[in-house]
């Protein structure tokens, strides 16, 4: 049967979600929440610096060193649990990571604005491999030249991987939702290239 919206631009993602059981979400969700070193970073806006609206951390190898938004992230050593979940998304992607940002949004009036992970460190056709624990929330993709938007429930246990042209193509964004009171984390693992030394 032929789909009216098959002309339509679809974003290149694999989607699993039922990735992780939800007894197990739960229990890496209350782990994160423990022994990760979160940080509420600032960045600039034309009115001066205001608070990211969400709790950050970034971990990695030693050389994984990675700057967005004009905040420069040294990595922190794995944790035991999110190495765990690196282990487990490396084989569910066959790729390989060396670097995380995790983000935790603590209600729904926790978000992120629109976006693309277009850093060059990245690479061209980078593999983004997002791991939700915790409460539900919606994630959307927007294609940059139609407008398209793609929408997601990454519930906890879920398993988003964005790869090829997703990022040159499409951007992202977690919109508030007030109505929802319980805390979510998002890792999103990625392959960061060494950046060569600077003067």
């Amino acid at each position: 049967m032929t789909d009216l919206f098959d002309d339509l631009p679809a974003p290149d993602v694999d989607w699993y979600p039922e990735w992780l059981a939800p007894a197990t979400a739960e229990q890496f969700l209350a782990q994160l929440i423990d022994e990760v070193e979160w940080r509420q970073d600032t960045i600039g806006t034309p009115g001066g610096r205001v608070a990211l609206p969400r709790l950050t951390a970034w971990q990695g190898d030693p050389e994984a060193v990675y700057v967005y938004s004009g905040i420069r992230n040294l990595p922190q050593p794995w944790t035991p649990a999110v190495a765990k979940l690196k282990a487990a998304a490396e084989a569910t992607c066959d790729a390989r990571f060396n670097s995380v940002l995790l983000n935790r949004y603590r209600s729904g009036t926790d978000s992120m604005g629109w976006h693309a992970d277009r850093e060059p460190e990245l690479g061209s056709h980078p593999v983004i491999a997002s791991v939700s624990l915790g409460a539900a929330r919606s994630f959307d993709l927007r294609h940059n030249r139609t407008g398209v938007v793609q929408s997601f429930s990454l519930k906890g246990g879920s398993l988003l991987v964005m790869k090829g042209k997703t990022q040159a193509e499409w951007r992202h964004r977690v919109p508030k939702e007030p109505r929802v009171t319980g805390e979510r984390i998002n890792l999103t693992f990625r392959w960061v290239t060494p950046r060569a030394a600077t003067r």
